[in-house]
């Protein structure tokens, strides 16, 4: 039995019928100039610490940054705190586990990633990271509400944030740049867990210049499906990773809710797997 669950009872749906993608040659050119002009974060660096990794696979994490701070002296923990935007913010005394990350209580700085990465040797497979849409809980990410596109994604991005309004999306609540550097892979992971029975994520995937090798991993078979095209979707609750390439690659994903009509001819020309 295989373990991936799919979209519309195929492993992933390739887009690119259901998107007019004619700007994306221009989007890839200003995307390319504006990160040289914008301060990027690192993500992932935690998937193990997080259990969202295949057993298989876990090896493949490398180094990873929850381990390392559950680690740290007190001495150490003084360093890495003085480190943080918000030291002050930092109780090393108060009751209970400290959490640094993703989805956590103290957010890491762009500092405390650099120190982790020189010091401790962990392992960011993302480490160009921005977003123009930005959003705290994961959880929340398909929501509106209260959000926008920052002023600094219209300034400098202003042909990619026109491009995603034309997206089939009845509200976008996130969206972010990915990018990973020359030999790096992406960890297999995935977002959520299928077995609680929620609905698939609405997102969509866009690769303007189609060179990211990201799969899908089946942990009953060991095996990787292609996830090949420009534009997709597929389960985020499906494991999933990014081969390594001795060259740059990068993804815009945005999230949010699809219109109802764009659903519709997806179910009508998914047919049968």
């Amino acid at each position: 039995m295989s373990t991936i669950t799919g979209i519309l009872g195929r492993p992933y749906l390739s887009l690119e019928r259901h998107l007019d993608l004619g700007a994306l040659d221009a989007v890839h050119e200003e995307i390319c100039l504006g990160l040289t002009r914008v301060p990027v974060d690192y993500t992932g660096g935690s998937h193990r610490t997080m259990g969202i990794m295949p057993p298989s696979r876990e090896p493949e994490a490398v180094v990873d940054y929850g381990e390392v701070i559950r680690a740290m002296s007190r001495d150490e923990l003084v360093r890495f705190r003085d480190l943080a935007d918000d030291p002050g913010s930092i109780d090393l005394d108060a009751p209970g586990e400290l959490e640094f990350g993703e989805e956590r209580a103290h957010p890491l700085s762009r500092r405390q990633m650099l120190y982790l990465k020189y010091r401790y040797r962990v392992y960011f497979p993302w480490k160009v990271y921005y977003e123009l849409v930005p959003n705290l809980r994961w959880e929340d990410k398909h929501l509106a509400t209260g959000k926008a596109f920052t002023r600094e994604a219209r300034a400098i991005f202003p042909r990619t944030v026109a491009f995603l309004k034309t997206l089939p999306f009845e509200a976008i609540g996130r969206a972010n740049i990915l990018g990973l550097e020359a030999h790096d892979h992406g960890t297999v992971h995935r977002d959520c867990d299928p077995a609680e029975g929620e609905p698939p994520a609405h997102f969509i995937t866009l690769c303007p210049r189609g060179d990211k090798r990201l799969f899908l991993w089946d942990e009953e078979a060991r095996e990787k499906v292609p996830v090949a095209g420009k534009a997709y979707w597929f389960h985020d609750g499906d494991y999933h990773g990014v081969d390594a390439d001795p060259f740059f690659r990068y993804s815009i994903r945005v999230d949010g809710v699809f219109k109802q009509d764009f659903l519709a001819a997806l179910r009508e020309t998914a047919g049968p797997r």
